[in-house]
């Protein structure tokens, strides 16, 4: 009867192992949710004022659509708020609406670029503003070399500093600086600069043409003067006449 013991344990054991094998099996992870441009920012901790600017243009609801809708994905170039503090006073606030709207638009590409991609990609990038100025393409040009990227508008430069994403189909870059187009902050644009003085007018006399019209005389005193000087020759050859007689 001493196999009794031993039969009791692999009766259990069989038992157990149906028990676990009938447990029905852990559900599967379901889909991810749709990808939000605004909850990656925030994530990221230093970009209040871009958040603020993409709500309030709306072009963060317009990414979050085209990212989750699009297969081409996107590229968002993010500055940070020191970015934004950088700028010169009161160029934010200078811009009308629909130039806030293509700023914003300007730092964001309609298209997933690794940073392997932007370091062979054909200059100039478009971006989401171009197109919706005829005189311009608001176009983005990519140099660099090794990890480092670097991106140029044509009159700001700076590097892609960090990645807070890189997975398609959104990548989202952090750089230092705000990206000004020079289609808006060019020399004949709308940079918060003052503007030259303008030019005299035809009819306004310069200061040193007064001043020698002042100093030259006019007619009537030539004509006084040489009256003047006749009048005395006159009057000396008289007086010489005279003394001639009396001696």
């Amino acid at each position: 009867m001493a196999t009794t013991p031993l039969l009791l344990l692999l009766l259990t054991a069989v038992f157990l192992s149906a028990e676990i094998t009938a447990q029905p099996a852990a559900p599967a992870p379901g889909p991810a949710g749709p990808i939000n441009i605004t909850a990656i920012l925030e994530k990221g901790g230093q970009f209040v004022t871009l958040i603020r600017l993409l709500n309030t243009t709306q072009i963060g609801n317009q990414i979050n659509i085209q990212i989750n809708s699009s297969s081409e994905g996107m590229t968002v170039l993010a500055p940070t708020d020191n970015a934004f503090q950088n700028l010169k006073p009161g160029t934010l606030n200078k811009l009308s609406p629909d130039d806030q709207v293509k700023l914003i638009l300007y730092h964001v590409s309609p298209k997933f670029y690794t940073l392997e991609d932007l370091l062979s990609v054909s200059n100039p990038v478009r971006t989401q503003a171009s197109g919706r100025d005829v005189g311009g393409v608001y176009g983005l040009n990519f140099t660099g070399q090794g990890n480092q990227v670097n991106v140029s508008t044509g009159i700001v430069e700076t590097r892609l500093s960090t990645s807070l994403r890189q997975e398609r189909p959104l990548a989202v870059y952090v750089v230092d600086k705000v990206l000004l187009p020079e289609e808006m902050f060019g020399e004949r644009k709308i940079s918060p600069v003052a503007p030259p003085p303008k030019s005299k007018s035809p009819d306004v006399s310069d200061d040193s043409d007064s001043s020698k019209k002042a100093a030259a005389p006019s007619q009537s005193e030539k004509s006084g003067s040489g009256e003047m000087n006749t009048g005395l020759g006159f009057g000396l050859g008289l007086v010489v006449l005279c003394l001639k007689f009396l001696f």
